[in-house]
């Protein structure tokens, strides 16, 4: 008996056919989309603590809210500038380059935004919207909402993108459009690039 628990010991560290956790499926492998599909089944994550990077691809639910007028043209976790007007988004778990569907469970209108920064850092809240992304959510009246955020497509650690839970209701062009922004976020900076 002592032997059989060495060989599934022995499995299980070096990742053997045996192994407990498989390799994530690239945007465009065959099978990423019923991955996605079941990742959209699980139940969603609530929120986590900052400093824990989330690659699963599962659904979060928690609460949004939203750049201060101030923080306008500041610079962001990923180097770029924040601007008001564009779909960008900060979490704290999330890894940068992101593309992620928030809906705001309210009213369920939903937005499609890019994770480009670190935060909120409160209790509960699982993103920052961009002004602009909080006018089309319904969000700046109350300031904080209840939403729901799933991923569509995440880098991984590899450069590879992965598709997550959010890609399960995509369609495939905004699989392919969020794919592109995926990869474009994490290309490796040339000068021209960081000078923006």
């Amino acid at each position: 008996m002592t032997d059989l628990r060495m060989v599934l010991l022995a499995a299980v560290l070096v990742g053997a056919p045996l192994g407990v956790q498989a390799q994530p499926l690239s945007a465009d492998a065959p099978g990423a989309r019923k991955e996605a599909e079941r990742l959209a089944k699980l139940p969603p994550l609530s929120p986590a603590p900052a400093g824990h990077i989330d690659r699963s691809g599962r659904t979060e639910k928690g609460h949004a809210s939203y750049y201060a007028k101030r923080l306008a043209n500041r610079k962001m976790a990923d180097g770029r500038r924040m601007n008001p007007n564009s779909n960008v988004a900060a979490s704290k778990t999330l890894p940068l380059g992101t593309v992620a569907k928030v809906t705001n469970l309210n009213t369920g209108k939903s937005e499609t935004v890019k994770i480009q920064d670190r935060g909120p850092y409160v209790d509960g809240r699982v993103v920052d919207l961009s002004p602009k992304m909080a006018d089309r959510l319904d969000l700046k009246e109350k300031g904080v909402v209840p939403v729901e955020v799933k991923p569509i497509t995440l880098p991984q650690p590899n450069g590879g993108v992965k598709l997550g839970a959010g890609a399960a209701q995509a369609s495939p062009e905004e699989v392919r459009q969020a794919v592109e922004d995926t990869k474009a976020l994490t290309a490796p900076k040339t000068t021209e690039t960081a000078e923006r």
